[in-house]
């Protein structure tokens, strides 16, 4: 008679918590893997499919990425959803509570602004991973609009405005603050590089100083641009 298989020892659960009663710690259990704030940011742009996130995060792989999104699904940081006809395709969207992380990521990127002395070789790059820095260096800006960013590296738009302490546009529904690729109706332009945003996020210039010395051009015939301009 065929020998009966003996069933297989159940895998014990990943350890998801560090068992401290301490806020930073509960925080760490959401959000402390790797890659997982890095989806965060790729979400604060807006709804993404899965093929979009593995293009846009190099380095991570499908396993990883489809494992952190089913435990953001649980944690209650992003939500997946099915676009209705004719696209059909489902997309990972932000909660309230994930996009409540934009200003974690926004003092993270100021931390880690000094690191970027030099760009590695290894380093990927895209445009949109500017945006947080740039929306810092723009809380100044007086007048509430859709900025379109171009850089060499590629296409983005920020929803800006209002001066320093300012909500955002969308930000009493958790809309996106940033938007991959042109904007539809953007109510100014800016043209700058990768360097400038650099300068900008390491606080070396002022926004105002690089459009002053002609490092960043403005487009644009409204108050956000004559805003942007200082004039």
């Amino acid at each position: 008679m065929p020998r009966q298989q003996q069933p297989s020892a159940a895998r014990p659960a990943r350890r998801r918590s560090y068992d401290q009663f301490c806020a930073t710690a509960r925080a760490l259990d959401s959000v402390g893997d790797r890659w997982t704030l890095l989806i965060v940011r790729e979400l604060l742009g807006g709804p993404r499919r899965y093929t979009d996130l593995h293009a846009d995060l190099p380095g991570v792989s499908t396993d990883v990425l489809a494992s952190r999104l089913k435990d953001m699904e649980q944690t209650g940081l992003a939500l997946r959803r099915k676009l209705p006809p004719p696209s059909g395709a489902s997309v990972y969207e932000l909660t309230a509570r994930g996009h409540a992380l934009r200003p974690v990521l926004a003092a993270l990127a100021e931390w880690g602004a000094p690191a970027l002395a030099e760009r590695r070789p290894t380093d990927a790059v895209r445009a949109h991973w500017f945006a947080l820095p740039l929306l810092r260096a723009l809380e100044g800006v007086g007048h509430a609009g859709v900025l379109e960013v171009r850089l060499a590296e590629g296409v983005f738009h920020l929803h800006v405005g209002g001066g320093a302490g300012a909500v955002l546009p969308g930000a009493e529904t958790y809309g996106p603050v940033y938007g991959y690729g042109p904007a539809d109706r953007p109510d100014a332009r800016i043209v700058l590089d990768a360097e400038v945003c650099l300068e900008l996020a390491r606080g070396g210039a002022t926004f105002a100083e690089t459009v002053k010395d002609g490092r960043v051009e403005v487009a644009g015939e409204g108050p956000l641009a004559a805003g942007l301009r200082g004039s």
